[in-house]
């Protein structure tokens, strides 16, 4: 007997995590921070060790008051998730589901068309343009009756590149308020561009977007999950009923507020990865390879089909990179020792040739 499975899940890939590293390589192919987590969230995170026995508070009260004053807006426009890719999911099922449409742009964050797929909702890629960049008039042009939500990634994930402020607010008053415009940014805090904090000031002019942070990027908290989002009241309050309870632990929690109160801390860790990152582009087109300007944490290489040759080359030189085959390699910025490694990878590559 052949047991009973859902319809169009074998259109849904199952998520793949960055390769993890053997010892004495460096793992660059996941985004996540260099550093070790602050001494003040380890000891917050300790102290709140002898409560695990009690369920989170749901709501995540204190940490969504903090972030509301923070942002000054009203408490209940901000939820909480198991990072932005939950909260991704829960903006898809709170506005789209059977023979609607979510958009977003190709090649964009992994996880966007299947967490349409599972909501039941069409995924409408949109390429982007010679730039690596959102091709903003092609999305608008692929606008149906039924769209019901865009994601805009920016910085965009996996190419690092950014939509202006200009543009971004061009393209939002462009789109028709029935959809939801999510800016995801889960990068933001790597940009040096003025499009850092234009997801914020959008939501305050415009009724029909919403803003994703996560907490696993520029604060070092990947391994605890969470995230927030900022949204309109109608959205939110459909976040909350299709968000899974208790998603959000304490321990992830307690250490997003210790991180928001350490960021004179984390701001110089933050100068450090961009720095690195900016090291690393140079140090790849001066390899011959075609690197991408980066505002993101990792550094975009549209190698085509020379992918396996780069990924193998940095692979032996003890770099381990997210490569997506055919299209390019994505390398993560490290900390001085793993970038000293592609450094070294790269000579050893010429010394080769």
């Amino acid at each position: 007997m052949t047991l009973p499975t859902r319809a169009g899940l074998d259109a849904v890939p199952a998520y793949r995590q960055g390769r993890s590293a053997p010892a004495g390589a460096s793992k660059l192919s996941s985004n996540e921070s260099p550093h070790p987590p602050l001494p003040a969230v380890l000891a917050a995170v300790h102290d709140r060790l002898g409560t695990i026995n009690r369920y989170p508070d749901m709501s995540a009260a204190a940490l969504r008051a903090q972030l509301a004053v923070r942002y000054e807006v009203d408490v209940d426009l901000v939820t909480v998730g198991a990072g932005s890719v939950e909260l991704a999911a829960q903006l898809i099922h709170a506005v789209a589901g059977e023979g609607d449409e979510v958009m977003f742009a190709w090649r964009s964050f992994e996880a966007y068309p299947s967490l349409v797929r599972i909501a039941g909702a069409t995924p409408v890629a949109v390429p982007l343009n010679a730039g690596h960049a959102h091709d903003l008039d092609a999305m608008l042009a692929a606008i149906t009756p039924r769209t019901r939500a865009i994601f805009v990634c920016n910085p965009n994930n996996p190419t690092g590149t950014v939509v202006s402020a200009a543009d971004l607010e061009r393209f939002v008053a462009a789109v028709p308020q029935r959809i939801l415009v999510v800016i995801d940014e889960a990068y933001v805090h790597f940009d040096r561009t003025d499009s850092y904090g234009a997801g914020i000031e959008l939501f305050r002019r415009h009724p029909h977007v919403a803003v994703l942070h996560t907490f696993s990027k520029a604060y070092g908290l990947a391994g605890l999950r969470i995230g927030y989002a900022i949204a309109p009241r109608e959205v939110a309050e459909n976040q909350r009923k299709v968000a899974v309870p208790f998603g959000v632990t304490d321990l992830a929690q307690t250490a997003a507020l210790a991180s928001l109160d350490a960021e004179d801390e984390l701001a110089l860790r933050i100068d450090e990865v961009v720095e690195q990152r900016d090291r690393l582009h140079e140090l790849l087109v001066d390899a011959g390879w075609p690197a991408v300007a980066s505002q993101a944490n990792f550094v975009w290489v549209p190698a085509g089909d020379r992918t396996a040759e780069l990924e193998t080359l940095l692979r032996d030189g003890g770099v381990i990179t997210r490569a997506f085959p055919g299209e390019g390699v994505r390398i993560s910025s490290g900390s001085v020792e793993d970038i000293d490694r592609v450094a070294a990878a790269l000579v050893r590559e010429e010394a080769i040739a």
